[in-house]
């Protein structure tokens, strides 16, 4: 298999778990993620496949690099599964770096209890 399928693959499957066994914030269980998630792969298309389009690429791959596969204006694949480990990742951390509520939990759909909340220091927020 090529590098760039790999990492693409390996980052989504490492977000996905980060989501379910440690951030475990429900992003994925929501309809705002999925229609935000959309609006996003829209625009990726539209970016992404203007530098990929094979008739006058901007940005090329090397062929031995990643799958070949190609989905709408000639976009490798592998663009949307590391589009959406950056955008779902991005989204965890905010969800759960978010302020304390008042029963001490961070963010709004961040599940809570003792070991779900790993060491260090949360950002600071201006008051």
């Amino acid at each position: 298999m090529t590098e760039y399928t790999v990492g693409s693959v390996l980052a989504v499957v490492g977000v996905v778990g980060l989501e379910l066994l440690w951030f475990r914030t429900g992003i994925f269980a929501t309809a705002t993620f999925w229609i935000s998630y959309g609006i996003i792969v829209f625009f990726q298309c539209l970016v992404d496949g203007w530098l990929t389009k094979l008739s006058a690429p901007i940005v090329i791959y090397n062929g031995n690099e990643f799958s070949g596969w190609r989905a709408p204006f000639d976009i490798p694949v592998e663009d949307f599964a590391f589009g959406f480990a950056l955008v779902a990742l991005t989204i965890m951390l905010w969800e759960w770096a978010g302020p304390r509520d008042q029963a001490g939990g961070r963010g709004r759909g961040h599940a809570g209890g003792a070991g779900s909340e790993p060491g260090g220091t949360l950002p600071t927020h201006p008051r």
